[in-house]
């Protein structure tokens, strides 16, 4: 496999193994071998005793330094935890009641819902495209996706970042369709959150939240046990103390099993590179694009990895039977492409699809 004219074929042969025609990374990726032999050591450790406890947090705090590294952010500003869904509802508990929050119109759920279940906020809703139009003086808060998850949309992040700070709003950015294959600058928002178990390869359960120095004290710890704590094991009964002076305070208990693969696979997508995974998946969404209009199909414009085709959503069990993963979200045939893809894998797609 070739990143940007660099073969990696030997030095990472063997990393995937798949057994299908996969794309579908955009609801969950291929676990690089390295994470899966992390999680196989782990559970036969646990499975015998040999381990003290359930896991290593040294494997928590490096999965952590991975993705800041990854988004350009210190590790002081990420927080741990389990689930984009938990994250904003965190964020959705900081805002005061009666504030207006801004979202893009069909945005994925664990986004939307945790603002839409507090009852108490004023919820308005744009087109994507029109999101930093929409932007006005009441706007506490502008919260979407930088990649949509439905049709692959790119969001116009530096004109929605402009529009947030002409009139003092802040922003948080669900960067889960597009960190590891987009380059990302998580420093530029106030807060950003991630689930993991896409394109970067990690497993369900491994989710980031970063929040900058000045939104630290507009989050309050709601989840917070003893990991809370600014003296960790010293407070693990009874009230904690002063807690932890960054973002740890806002981490979740850890999935370890989650998080020692999250250790593994980090690493990798950052040995591999960003720029170079980039360069991949467009080229290898390029070629499908092309593909569909020799078809007479006409997908959602764009640029990402994310491909989806109005009104073939129906050919999703087809392509199953032919050994072909993908998807079928908001009546959309969408297939993703990233790493461990070839322009094999697009070929095979497109030949399915002409019947």
């Amino acid at each position: 496999m070739t990143f940007m004219g660099i073969d990696h074929g030997t030095e990472y042969a063997g990393e995937f193994t798949p057994g299908t025609t996969y794309l579908n990374t955009a609801t969950c990726g291929l676990l690089p071998r390295r994470a899966v032999e992390a999680v196989r050591d782990l559970a036969a450790q646990l499975g015998t005793g040999e381990r003290v406890g359930s896991g290593d947090f040294e494997k928590v705090d490096a999965a952590r330094d991975s993705f800041a590294r990854l988004t350009g952010v210190d590790s002081s500003r990420v927080a741990t935890g389990g689930s984009v869904a938990v994250h904003v509802g965190l964020i959705a508990a900081s805002v005061p009641a009666g504030a207006e929050v801004l979202l893009p119109e069909g945005d994925f759920s664990s986004l939307i819902n945790p603002f839409v279940l507090r009852g108490d906020l004023k919820l308005r809703y744009a087109p994507l495209a029109e999101l930093a139009e929409a932007v006005r003086p009441e706007t506490a808060l502008v919260a979407f996706s930088t990649v949509q998850s439905a049709d692959g949309r790119t969001a116009d992040c530096a004109a929605i970042r402009a529009a947030a700070a002409a009139h003092g709003a802040r922003t948080l950015a669900d960067a889960t369709q597009s960190v590891g294959w987009l380059p990302f600058d998580a420093g530029a928002y106030d807060y950003t959150v991630t689930g993991a178990f896409k394109w970067l390869l990690c497993p369900r359960g491994t989710s980031f939240l970063t929040v900058t120095e000045a939104a630290q004290d507009s989050l309050t710890p709601l989840h917070g046990g003893w990991l809370a704590a600014a003296d960790g094991w010293l407070s693990t009964y009874g009230p904690i103390g002063d807690v932890a002076p960054d973002a740890r305070r806002f981490d979740e208990p850890p999935a370890f099993l989650a998080y020692h693969a999250a250790a593994a696979a980090l690493p990798f997508v950052e040995e591999l590179g960003v720029e170079a995974i980039h360069a991949h998946d467009t080229a290898l969404a390029d070629r499908y694009r092309a593909g569909l209009a020799a078809l007479g199909h006409t997908p959602v414009p764009g640029t990402s990895p994310i491909v989806s085709v109005p009104g073939l959503g129906d050919r999703e069990p087809d392509l199953g039977r032919a050994g072909i993963r993908a998807a079928a979200r908001a009546g959309h045939l969408r297939a993703t492409f990233h790493l461990y893809n070839t322009e094999a894998d697009v070929d095979r797609l497109l030949d399915v699809l002409s019947g």
